[in-house]
């Protein structure tokens, strides 16, 4: 008979670099699903880490091999001591994004690091993990996947949209969920504030200071992507080559591009959450606490933006990849073809065992 509860640790790394999140959670499948998160934390890089996972996609191939054996190991770690601190007792399975090395889809590529099986014996758990490969073997993006967790764990909201490295949004269209990448956030925004030595603008205050630069603005607005239809999913190797030398290109102060790139960032937003009237948008992800972002966005829509707790501001990633890999234990769908543009839905995700000798 199959499990009606689940006790799952999550682990998500994502593009602004900020660290590991990792949650404790229990799910129960009554008539629909419930969740209670138990315990979550972040362990943050430390510098090393941050400039290896910063450097990925310029490095070779054998050379992500290497990075990858090293950030398994490191991520091992990080977990046991999450286990040991927080008096885990029970878990059912560890439920790995792991850290995105290289995403090019259209190439049939991408490569999460940490995610070597190892990782199981490692930790004395079985683990769940790998879940980009198998929808880019289908023709799928690879991305995003949180979707499925937003359709069954957060139906009462019209969007989910998340503000981390890349804004992404989900919402269902003729009773379909649909999803995808909408523009660059963190990635972007720490990227420049690190030039003048900090790690991210708080609260949106040096961006708030600065001024628009409309000319950039226009070019950045007219950038071929966002004429794009969904399926669509961005990546670093893409700003690398149409954001960062767009904007340097203008030679301009910090608090300008910042300025600038908060009202790009709120004007392709405020177009997706404008195709309905009376909405709800559940907003997550570290670009929430940047106060002057979300009152850009605020003031180019009349749609009610919702900023839920603490936890779901800031492991809700890492919640669904747990639920992503206890939808996998039980073989059903957890990767959408209306999301990631794959021929079929289908349930992803490599499952390893602990090994006994």
């Amino acid at each position: 008979m199959i499990q009606t509860s689940y006790k799952v640790i999550g682990m998500m790394s994502g593009t602004s670099l900020d660290g590991i999140d990792l949650v404790y959670v229990e799910f129960n499948k009554y008539s629909k699903w419930d969740f209670t998160i138990l315990k979550a934390q972040t362990f943050e890089y430390d510098d090393t880490w941050r400039e290896k996972l910063r450097n990925l996609v310029t490095a070779s191939m054998d050379d992500l091999k290497t990075i990858d054996s090293d950030y398994t190991h490191y991520i091992a770690h990080v977990i046991n001591e999450f286990i040991e601190t927080n008096n885990i007792e029970y878990v059912d399975a560890i439920c790995s994004h792991g850290h995105t090395a290289l995403h090019q889809p259209q190439n049939k590529l991408t490569y999460q690091i940490g995610n070597k099986s190892i990782l199981a014996d490692l930790t004395k758990n079985t683990v769940v993990c790998n879940f980009r490969v198998q929808d880019v073997e289908l023709g799928g993006q690879g991305a995003p996947l949180v979707p499925i967790g937003d359709e069954l764990l957060f139906p009462e909201y019209d969007f989910c949209l998340n503000l981390g490295g890349f804004a992404n949004i989900s919402t269902k269209i003729d009773d379909e969920r649909i999803a995808y990448d909408i523009c660059p956030v963190n990635i972007v925004l720490n990227h420049y504030i690190k030039t003048i030595g900090f790690d991210y603008d708080d609260k949106g205050k040096m961006a708030s200071s600065g001024e628009v630069n409309h000319s950039l603005l226009n070019k950045l607005n007219d950038l071929d992507f966002y004429k794009r239809s969904y399926p669509k999913s961005l990546g670093l190797e893409w700003v690398n080559t149409n954001i960062f030398p767009l904007i340097n290109s203008y030679n301009m102060e910090i608090k300008d591009v910042l300025r600038t790139f908060i009202e790009h960032i709120a004007v392709q937003i405020s177009v997706e959450i404008n195709k309905k009237n009376k909405a709800s948008v559940l907003v997550s992800g570290g670009g929430v606490y940047n106060e002057f972002l979300i009152s850009s966005i605020n003031h180019l829509t009349k749609n009610r933006i919702v900023i839920p707790s603490k936890n779901i501001i800031e492991f809700k990633e890492a919640l669904i990849f747990a639920f992503l890999g206890v939808l996998r234990l039980r073989n059903e769908v957890n990767t959408l073809k209306s999301v990631t543009g794959a021929v079929k839905n289908h349930s992803s995700g490599k499952i390893f065992a602990i090994k006994i000798n």
